[in-house]
């Protein structure tokens, strides 16, 4: 937990990733974005792809979730329509990060990067108008805040704020934001850039093409390396950070194909009625990564994309059954070894 607030009150559940070793280490500070609906309900964020790619490259990262999100102590702060109030008021509980991180004997201070997705890619710029020694560079990925409200003008907003940041900008940055972002159009992502960078903000813009149904999920995506990935370490060598990979971290498994059925053979399923047979349906318009779970219950359940979708998608499953849940499919294959063994009856 990172102390944080008036007083240091606060408590900011944070999820550090570091090579083995007592460092120093140079740091990411990575902050999260907001899901619909209340901020306590959100779960922890770790943006597991990123932080292994930095790790590989001798980093530690730090994820704290701000106040009043997941387990973090204190109250969510919303400003409603005022961009900028918003922006500050999550950057604050960065800052204090950032402080916690520079004592760590772990960090090395003079070598730090601050990055955000979504929300967090807004308080990321925020932040960026402080002058802040040792933090080289900032990278927003998809950064703004969207607030469907009556009376509210949130793409104007949002542009009279980023135009404010450009103006007080210290710290170069990097954006990212795809074609197909279901928050931010490529049309307001240029309104955007120009608004700060004709303030005087330094940044450069990677607008790249659609990516898979939602740009705006990049980020906390397998695939999404091979397009946030290149842009990064050009940015990073650009700014004196390092970018050789220096450490092993070694991606999680997967389980081997067994080629019990072919993936779109419905009826080849075991024990599923025809609501499960639906929901594989579902499960196969979806983009790998992917896994879909079953139960001699015939309880079911599936996940895509973010981190480790065979392990969310047994969770599911087992929400729903009394007995023990398998993966079927995962990915593009079926990985169901059968029925005898497993010890159950199709």
């Amino acid at each position: 937990m990172v102390p944080a607030g008036d007083g240091l009150r606060e408590l900011l559940e944070t999820t550090v990733f570091r090579p083995a070793g007592p460092g120093p280490f140079p740091l990411l500070l990575m902050n999260h974005g907001k899901q619909a609906g209340p901020a306590r309900l959100q779960a922890r964020e770790r943006f597991i792809y990123m932080a292994t790619e930095f790790v590989r490259r001798g980093y530690a990262v730090m994820l704290p979730m701000r106040a009043g999100f997941a387990r973090s102590t204190g109250a969510y702060r919303d400003f409603g329509c005022d961009m900028l109030g918003n922006a500050q008021g999550q950057a604050r509980d960065m800052l204090a990060a950032l402080a916690y991180a520079r004592r760590q004997s772990w960090v090395d201070p003079q070598r730090i990067v601050v990055a955000g997705q979504s929300y967090g890619g807004m308080a990321a710029l925020a932040l960026a108008t402080r002058v802040l020694p040792g933090v080289r560079g900032v990278l927003n990925f998809a950064g703004g805040l969207r607030v469907d409200m009556p009376g509210c003008d949130w793409q104007g907003a949002l542009a009279k704020t980023f135009a404010t940041f450009g103006a007080y900008n210290h710290i170069p940055s990097l954006w990212l934001y795809g074609a197909n972002d279901a928050y931010f159009s490529p049309a307001l992502a240029q309104r955007l850039f120009r608004s700060f960078t004709g303030s005087g903000g330094q940044a450069q813009l990677l607008a790249y093409g659609p990516f898979k149904r939602d740009a705006h999920l990049t980020l906390g995506s397998r695939d999404g390396v091979a397009v946030w990935l290149p842009a990064t370490e050009r940015f990073l060598q650009k700014i004196g950070m390092p970018v050789r990979q220096v450490y092993r971290v070694a991606d999680a498994p997967s389980p081997p194909a067994t080629h019990f059925a072919q993936q779109d053979d419905i009826a080849a399923v075991p024990y599923l009625e025809e609501q499960g047979r639906a929901a594989y349906r579902v499960f196969l318009e979806k983009t790998a990564p992917r896994a879909f779970a079953l139960s001699a219950s015939g309880a079911w359940g599936w996940a895509e994309e973010g981190e480790s979708p065979d392990v969310r998608a047994l969770a599911s499953c087992q929400r729903r059954s009394s007995l023990p849940c398998q993966l079927y499919s995962v990915d593009e294959s079926v990985v169901w070894p059968g029925a005898s063994a497993v010890g159950g009856a199709q």
